[in-house]
């Protein structure tokens, strides 16, 4: 299958999926999340022993969701966004071989929920990372209150969703949501080397391991809840006024 917004390219059994929507930051409108969710899928069928996931251009991995289409959703128009990112995280998380986010720029919101789905995460110097959801109203409705904490731990991560706080590359590595931070310019490499090693190692064993961590912290209630409570706040004044402030590029005023 071929997309207008994403790439779905091969190097040996290496499947890399990229976010190609540089001019809007690859931020993931109803089109693009789709198409993530069938390239993922493609990988999945053909057998990638490694996914990698990034964003085309140097300025974002994806900065987020499209808010200019969320700040007018209905309650049960927000539920069903809600599920389709949850689909898709989850079988980022779920796919059966390793994957790697390459986060070289912005990962906000959405941006930041797809990179954590993915098992390792390699950052450039200049990213920046965050579930910034608090300043739109609303909370991480894509997988983001159950992962958070187990990558950086609860104060953290409760730090970082009530006050929508963004981490630099060296703060983000520091907390544990970033395994490594490379040089800008040697991005590229780093997630090449990486894939290739990842690729030689053994499948079902790499499968089975990856199974038995999963088991350790599996949480369907809590990730039930989040997609319940993300739709239930769509329609409040906060949305409301947190959206149309993003989109007019100015400081909210909530009540």
């Amino acid at each position: 299958m071929t997309w207008d917004t994403v790439e779905l390219e091969w190097s040996g059994d290496v499947a890399t999926v990229t976010v190609d929507r540089p001019d809007a930051l690859n931020a993931l409108n109803v089109e693009t999340l789709e198409a993530l969710g069938e390239a993922v899928e493609e990988a999945r069928a053909e057998n990638a022993r490694v996914l990698v996931v990034r964003g085309a251009g140097d300025d974002a991995f994806i900065a987020g969701a499209d808010i200019a289409y969320m700040k007018d959703l209905s309650t049960a128009e927000a539920q069903a966004w809600g599920e389709l990112g949850h689909d898709v995280a989850d079988a980022i998380e779920r796919f059966p071989a390793p994957t790697v986010a390459i986060v070289d720029g912005y990962a906000f919101g959405g941006g930041c929920e797809m990179a954590m789905a993915c098992d390792l995460r390699v950052a450039s110097e200049s990213a920046l990372i965050g579930n910034t959801e608090i300043d739109l109203g609303i909370i991480p409705g894509w997988g983001g209150t159950q992962r958070l904490p187990r990558l950086v731990g609860e104060e953290t991560a409760k730090r970082m969703i009530y006050l929508g706080q963004r981490l630099d590359a060296e703060t983000a590595e520091e907390e544990g949501l970033f395994g490594e931070v490379v040089p800008d310019d040697e991005i590229d490499d780093r997630a090449a080397e990486l894939a290739a090693e990842l690729e030689s190692k053994p499948a079902f064993a790499l499968q089975a391991a990856k199974d038995a961590i999963a088991q350790g912290y599996s949480d369907i209630s809590g990730l039930d809840y989040e997609k319940r409570t993300f739709g239930s706040l769509f329609g409040t004044p906060d949305q409301r006024e947190g959206m149309a402030a993003f989109v007019e590029d100015r400081k909210p005023d909530f009540e």
